[in-house]
């Protein structure tokens, strides 16, 4: 049965598949190698089970919250996602909007295809992070660092899980570049606006990957995240952070957030489900930054078990891409909107009217 009007996340995913090329499917809906993390990210989060308190009052539910000090109308919002324009013709500047109507907050990434400036042309006030790959020239990085600043932006959310392009064979088999009528809009300098320019038949990887290892620097250490710090006047957030070691680190080197994140299974092929690392990263930080994930969330009983598990806030990737896809920005309200409502009604259901304790919700 052909689906046309989607209820749920789940029916909008092949509508947006047969709307968008190939070239744009295959690089939104793809993971690194086998994919098995990819599908781990969404099929952990039903091995977790909620348990539901009754008698409660569930009249008023409030999902209002604030991450790094900003008061937001839910504790979910848009992740990353490169390229939006591949999706739709208005791109990051259509998520935007709907994310500002529905004062909800959003990250852009750095290979955006609407310019960090553009984005927020007439909109007004908005919660929205700066995503950063940091690149081998270090100019590049604090030019952006700066410009993000300049522009409104509330926080620098740095990549840190990319030294190199995980191998995605979809992206291969297609010698994947950004079409010729778009370009990386953050960046003046030609060499930097085009992802795969060239790539020719014996090339054995994509043009993304390419376009990395000439571009992004796999020399990043922890160093480096203290020098952002000294450049940065926004708050600093790594996201990629899977293991306590590495959150230890992090609030050692200072940052105010981490995100719990496999880059949407795209990177390195068999590591955790970011929900099953969630627990091992809260425990390491022990209260002193806030922590957030994304990955594998479809539903809103998926954001429900993220917050029971100490999560602040979540972020969502690719159901934004197939909102966007699906009906532009209207598309995009559509998922928030789904997700809201999904999200308190399990809430009710759960006998849980906001914050408060919250691993008792849930058993494994």
């Amino acid at each position: 049965m052909t689906i046309t009007v989607p209820v749920c996340i789940g029916d909008l995913e092949p509508i947006a598949r047969d709307i968008l090329s190939r070239n744009a499917w295959d690089y939104y809906a793809s993971g690194a190698d086998d994919m098995l993390t990819l599908r781990e990210n969404e099929r952990a989060f039903s091995r977790i089970r909620i348990r539901p308190q009754v008698l409660r009052d569930v009249s008023a539910i409030d999902i209002r919250t604030s991450i790094l000090g900003s008061r937001v109308a839910s504790p979910f919002g848009v992740a990353p996602t490169a390229m939006q324009r591949m999706a739709n013709v208005d791109g990051e500047e259509a998520t935007a909007r709907a994310c500002a109507s529905l004062r909800v907050p959003m990250i852009l990434s750095s290979w955006a295809t609407t310019s960090l400036e553009d984005m927020y042309q007439g909109i007004g006030e908005s919660v929205r992070w700066f995503q950063l790959y940091v690149y081998k020239d270090r100019r590049v990085a604090r030019r952006l660092v700066e410009r993000a600043a300049a522009a409104g932006y509330k926080a620098l959310a740095v990549t840190v899980d990319t030294p190199y392009l995980g191998r995605r064979r979809a992206d291969i088999r297609n010698k994947f570049k950004l079409p010729s009528h778009l370009r990386l809009a953050n960046f003046s300098d030609e060499s930097k606006q085009h992802v795969g320019a060239g790539p020719n038949e014996t090339q054995q990887d994509s043009g993304l990957a390419t376009y990395v290892a000439e571009q992004v620097d796999p020399s990043l250490s922890w160093k480096d995240i203290a020098w952002l710090k000294t450049v940065s006047p926004l708050p600093v957030v790594v996201k990629g952070v899977l293991t306590a070691e590495d959150a230890r680190l992090a609030v050692e080197a200072g940052v105010s957030g981490i995100v719990v994140s496999n880059h949407g299974g795209r990177q390195l092929d068999g590591v955790s489900a970011t929900v099953e690392a969630l627990s091992e990263v809260i425990a390491a930080v022990d209260g002193q930054v806030e922590v957030f994930l994304d990955g594998g969330i479809r539903r809103g009983s998926d954001i429900f078990k993220a917050i029971a598990l100490g999560a602040k806030a979540v972020f969502v990737g690719r159901p934004i891409l197939w909102g966007l896809a699906y009906k532009g920005e209207e598309g995009v309200k559509w998922v928030l909107r789904t997700l809201e409502d999904e999200l308190k009604l399990c809430m009710t259901l759960a006998g849980r009217c906001g914050d408060g304790e919250r691993r008792m919700y849930l058993s494994r």
